[in-house]
């Protein structure tokens, strides 16, 4: 039974962007921009094997819970190299992904006992058509057995940002309709190339892929041509506005998207990016980003902030019917935050104390269906502490195999 005389009780935070397999890379990059940090950040894990991911994931998952973020879009590691060619251009290297390496990370989600949607690259450069979605065949049917109550669906980890033909978009349109999957591609995302990324934005039209289940990943490059043109067709976006600063990748023109009328959730993005999982910082961020870009507190209301992490990013990745809100029907997923302890003062309004005086500090149990899976700072599975030790002694493994130490 959860104590929450004198608490604040709310939903479980949604991340609508997430990379859990990051979770033992943090603090790397830290001068870099995006395709820098991404070299630096994958140095690592870029030797990982199957089991090394799982629990490296699984690591991230654990992270969350402890944070209260109660469901996560996941975007899974590939396995394939990155290939920087300068801060503005990058690939994947062409290669098809291993099942059993991707469908490791579904596994660790589900074993922690986090909500998700498990997200995974397709195929890369030029590999045949058929290939890449026989590949895709086969992560469909082993995620088909997965606890329905903790995997909330499959989606599209769309790489037209880095890729050198249309045919990139073409595939994940013939993809998604294969399968009804949603597809959430990184897109002007980086500050360098600006021009080259938003030509690509014709690739997705022409290849028909604009609609309600195309949702872009950050969305900051853009021009009010394109801005219109995706809230026509429906799109959805994720903003990530703490990894956005991180990596100097600028601040997304959140008041008009939202005017436009285009769905909105927020990410946690890359543990190694934000380094820190915590959702008051990510919303407290974005209320100083946006509020100091247009000089107005205005362009982002604390409610608002509030109501993107939770109901928004559950809105935006079609999941509203499950979580993201606390009401009958929905799973209870939720926590209590207690803002006596520490103390933040009298309480004059519940949703400036939660969003703005509240953090990790005053976070006192998280709950997932009804069951506590969160204790102040203590977890509640008791692998939690295994999964820290394996997380540790793999990457040092691993430091050791690269940089032959």
């Amino acid at each position: 039974r959860a104590r929450a005389r004198g608490a604040l009780v709310g939903p479980g935070f949604v991340s609508s962007h997430s990379h859990l397999f990051t979770s033992g890379s943090r603090g790397l990059g830290m001068d870099q921009t995006l395709y820098g940090w991404i070299e630096a950040m994958t140095r690592y894990t870029e030797a990982a094997d199957t089991e090394d991911i799982y629990w490296m994931t699984r690591h991230g998952a654990q992270d969350f819970l402890r944070n209260g973020i109660t469901t996560a879009f996941d975007f899974t590691d590939s396995g394939l190299p990155f290939d920087r060619e300068s801060d503005g251009v990058a690939r994947y290297t062409t290669s098809v992904p291993d099942t059993e390496f991707q469908h490791a990370q579904l596994r660790a989600k589900v074993d922690a006992g986090l909500r998700h949607v498990h997200s995974v690259m397709l195929a890369q450069g030029d590999v045949d058509t058929d290939a890449a979605l026989a590949q895709l065949d086969d992560v469909v049917a082993l995620a088909a057995s997965a606890d329905p109550d903790l995997h909330l669906g499959l989606a599209i980890s769309g790489t037209v940002q880095w890729a050198d033909s249309p045919d990139a978009a073409t595939l994940e349109v013939a993809a998604m309709r294969r399968h009804g999957l949603l597809n959430q591609p990184h897109f002007l995302e980086n500050p360098n190339e600006v021009e080259l990324q938003r030509s690509k934005f014709a690739w997705y039209v022409d290849a028909g892929a604009l609609g309600p289940d195309l949702v872009f990943g950050h969305f900051i490059q853009t021009t009010d041509e394109i801005l219109q043109a995706a809230a026509a067709a429906g799109c959805g976006m994720s903003w990530q506005p703490m990894s956005n600063g991180r990596l100097a990748s600028g601040v997304a023109s959140i008041p008009r998207i939202r005017e436009l009328g285009m769905r909105v959730g927020m990410g946690l993005d890359d543990q190694s990016c934000t380094d820190v999982s915590d959702p008051w910082n990510n919303m407290r961020t974005a209320l100083a980003l946006l509020r100091a870009t247009y000089n107005d507190p205005a362009a982002m209301p604390v409610r608002d902030v509030l109501a993107l992490h939770t109901r928004g990013s559950a809105e935006v990745l079609g999941l509203d019917d499950h979580v993201g809100t606390l009401q009958v029907g929905r799973y209870a997923d939720f926590l209590v935050v207690d803002p006596r302890d520490p103390d933040t003062g009298p309480v004059w309004d519940a949703y400036g104390t939660y969003v703005l005086a509240c953090s990790l500090r005053n976070l006192q149990s998280v709950w997932v269906g009804g069951r506590q899976v969160a204790d102040g700072a203590t977890l509640c599975d008791p692998q939690a502490t295994e999964v820290v030790d394996q997380v540790h002694e793999r990457m040092a493994r691993l430091r050791a195999e690269v940089d032959g130490a």
